[in-house]
C-alpha cells in the first residue's frame, strides 16, 4: 500500500475492505473545489470500508494511503457474508465502528476550536499509536490536506513544535523526539478518542 495510494473514492461502490497492518490510511471528505479534510485515521486496528456492513455500499468520502506499507483485504461479499452471521465477527465491527464514529465527531471538534499546533500533535500521536516506530513520511502538502488548512500554517505549526524539541522535521521526514511532551500539548481531544478504543477494543494487539 504505497503513500498516496486511493483505495476509493467519494462515491464509489466498494469492492473491497481493507486490514492496514503497517500502514495507515486517511478518510477524508473531499469538497466541490478539491479541498479536502481528514475525518479519520485507520491503522492496524481497524477496517477500511465499514459501509459495506453497515449496509450502504458507498461513502461521501475518499480512503488515501497516508502512511505506506502492508495491508490485507477482502472482498465485499465475504465480508457481508461473515458479518450476516451475527456471530463474534459483527460484535467486533459493530464496536469497531463505533470507535471510529467517536473519532471522527471528536475530529470535528478539535477542528472548530482547538489550534493548529494542537490539532498537529492530535494527529502526530494518532499516527504513531498506529506505527511501530517513532518516524513518519508526510510532506507539507499532504499534512496541510488532511488537516484542511494552508500549508503555510503547517510549517508555522511544525517549526514550533520542532522549536520545542519535541519533534525533527525536515523535507517530509517527521522524528517524534518527545511523546510526553507531544501528549502534554495537544487538547483533550487524543485522550478521548484513545480511551474509547481502548474501551471498545480491549483485547485488540497492536501487529
Amino acid at each position: 500500500m504505497p503513500l498516496g495510494l486511493v483505495l476509493y473514492e467519494s462515491g464509489m461502490k466498494l469492492s473491497h475492505v481493507y486490514f492496514p497492518i503497517t500502514s495507515i490510511v486517511s478518510l477524508l471528505y473531499v469538497l466541490e473545489d478539491g479541498g479536502s479534510a481528514e475525518i479519520a485515521v485507520v491503522g492496524n486496528e481497524g477496517v477500511v470500508g465499514i459501509s459495506i456492513f453497515m449496509g450502504g455500499e458507498s461513502t461521501p468520502s475518499r480512503a488515501v494511503v497516508q502512511s505506506a506499507g502492508y495491508g490485507l483485504r477482502l472482498r465485499a461479499d465475504a465480508t457481508s457474508i461473515e458479518f450476516n452471521r451475527a456471530g463474534p465477527v459483527m460484535h467486533l465491527l459493530l464496536r469497531y465502528t463505533q470507535a471510529l464514529i467517536t473519532q471522527m465527531s471528536q475530529t470535528a471538534v478539535c477542528n472548530r476550536h482547538h489550534t493548529l499546533d494542537q490539532q498537529l500533535c492530535r494527529w502526530l500521536l494518532l499516527s504513531l499509536d498506529r506505527l511501530r516506530g517513532s518516524d513518519l513520511i508526510m510532506t507539507q502538502e499532504l499534512i496541510a490536506n488532511m488537516l484542511g488548512v494552508r500549508r503555510e500554517g503547517v510549517t508555522e505549526a511544525a517549526l514550533k513544535l520542532q522549536s520545542a524539541g519535541l519533534i525533527r522535521y525536515a523535507r517530509g521526514h517527521i522524528s517524534v523526539i518527545d511523546r510526553p511532551g507531544l501528549e502534554r500539548r495537544t487538547c483533550e481531544c487524543y485522550e478521548v478518542v484513545r480511551k474509547e478504543y481502548d474501551r471498545l477494543l480491549p483485547n485488540i494487539e497492536a501487529v
